[in-house]
């Protein structure tokens, strides 16, 4: 749930209330922890972006915004990714082929990197 809460922009406690209540649909792992299905935690994102001033600033140092992919438009050369990294929605236009190295479809966790006008999108480890 802590990951979960980062992407999101919230605190634990804010994210294991959401699960509590049924707002946010999780299973438990045979350790008893909780579990975010990543094309769920996209819907959510994409959700909760309608009422932005529930959640706490996201923008970090060296202007990266971590979030989930809740969208990839692609052709045979570029693609159009989407990224709702709490309450912030961000489109990168890149190749098809960043797409495949990346592995980017909806429900992976991905960070925008924003520098002047470019945006640039990576897995984290």
């Amino acid at each position: 749930m802590g990951e979960v809460a980062d992407l999101l922009g919230v605190s634990t406690d804010t994210a294991r209330r959401w699960a509590d209540s049924g707002r946010l649909a999780t299973e438990r792992t045979e350790g008893g922890q909780r579990r975010v299905d990543g094309r769920e935690l996209a819907r959510f994102a994409v959700e909760m972006s309608d009422s932005p001033d529930e959640h706490s600033n996201l923008v970090s140092a060296r202007n990266r915004f971590p979030g989930v992919v809740t969208k990839v438009t692609r052709d045979t050369v570029m693609a159009q990714v989407e990224i709702q990294a709490g309450p912030h929605r961000v489109v990168s236009l890149i190749s098809s082929e960043a797409v495949d190295d990346l592995g980017l479809e909806p429900g992976v966790r991905a960070v925008a990197t924003i520098k002047s006008t470019n945006v640039v999108v990576e897995r984290p480890e």
